[in-house]
């Protein structure tokens, strides 16, 4: 038996207070992870809430870590004790269905959620089954990189699942936690790319981290100049967007895709559809094979999330921040237990 250290909350929106809990033998095909730093994702806050109905209580956050194998299962494959390693949102896959046999792992019907029906990095350590522990570039910063293992493969799955040209013209919709990376990615991609924000503040900023047009979304005017332009649009926020609009921005055979979580319905007109040949489509995050050549993307270009950082003995604080939309862009949270 094992004992784990770890930040949990009792109920729905409470507050996190410190937890002891005892687990099992490893599994053979898991790898435990002392945990040095963790993201925290507004999909945390979400579950923190259970305002999609599949939180367990207690319940600890936390899918967006980094940390050391500290133990290795005989089935594991490509990890050894001491290697630097990431997790982001799945921790488990079946390996034998045709997703995960077809390298669609995150597709599978059996993936479980590192923080779903089981405890998350809000700890000092976690057990993952060994696909999902995926090793940490020598270039990429693990004070940083957690955000990378969630936020960062969610938005460069749809350029690299869709083979987006680096000659395309892509547009990226909020400037946050997701929108953030998904600028740098799309500018280290080739491509020349817009940015939508409906905040005027954050013109600067956007250009700074790869945009090279900024749009105003409350401009419906501005909307109309780029009609017909635009190959692919990549929403990252969570509230519904005015997709007629949105797929009259599109080029032909254009691409609104949606990894922002919105749970109201998002109405897509038909002929905005028909006319043009355009697509509208969503993702999760991604493969493991995805996430690696995610971290390599980020350490070839030295792309990295733009952070604050927070002891995880302050977790509660930091939730708090990006809670109120203070955060900039994204809250990582190092290990401080004594």
């Amino acid at each position: 038996m094992v004992e784990i250290r770890a930040y949990a909350a009792a109920a729905p929106g409470r507050c996190l207070e410190p937890m002891s809990h005892r687990i099992g033998e490893m599994g053979p095909d898991e790898v435990e992870i002392n945990v040095s730093h963790c993201g925290i994702c507004h999909s945390d806050l979400s579950m923190l809430d259970n305002d999609w109905g599949i939180a367990a209580y207690p319940f600890v956050p936390g899918h967006e870590i980094i940390g050391t194998v500290a133990a290795v299962g005989p089935q594991a494959r490509g990890l050894k004790v001491g290697q630097r390693v990431g997790v982001g949102w799945s921790a488990s896959s079946c390996l034998s269905c045709g997703e995960c046999l077809s390298g669609r792992h995150h597709l599978c019907a059996h993936v479980q959620g590192t923080i779903v029906g089981r405890f998350g990095g809000f700890a000092d350590r976690v057990r993952v089954q060994w696909t999902w522990a995926r090793p940490l570039p020598e270039a990429v910063d693990p004070a940083k990189a957690g955000p990378l293992l969630c936020g960062g493969i969610t938005v460069f799955t749809p350029l690299f699942e869709y083979d987006v040209s680096p000659t395309a013209r892509v547009g990226v919709i909020g400037i946050g936690g997701l929108g953030h990376l998904a600028l740098q990615f799309a500018n280290k991609w080739g491509c020349e790319v817009h940015a939508f924000t409906s905040s005027e503040q954050k013109h600067s900023e956007a250009r700074q981290l790869g945009a090279h047009f900024v749009h105003t979304t409350a401009s419906p005017e501005g909307l109309k100049k780029l009609a017909g332009s635009l190959d692919l649009i990549i929403s990252t926020i969570n509230v519904p967007v005015d997709a007629p609009a949105l797929l009259n921005v599109l080029a032909p055979r254009g691409r609104l895709h949606v990894v922002g979580a919105v749970l109201k319905p998002l109405e897509v007109p038909a002929f905005g559809l028909i006319t043009g040949q355009k697509s509208v489509s969503g993702s999760p995050t991604g493969s493991p094979a995805a996430i690696d050549r995610m971290l390599a993307f980020c350490a070839r270009h030295g792309i990295e999330p733009v952070t604050e950082n927070y002891p995880m003995s302050q977790a509660n604080e930091a939730l708090e921040r990006l809670r109120a939309g203070q955060a900039r862009y994204r809250i990582v949270l190092e290990s401080d237990w004594s």
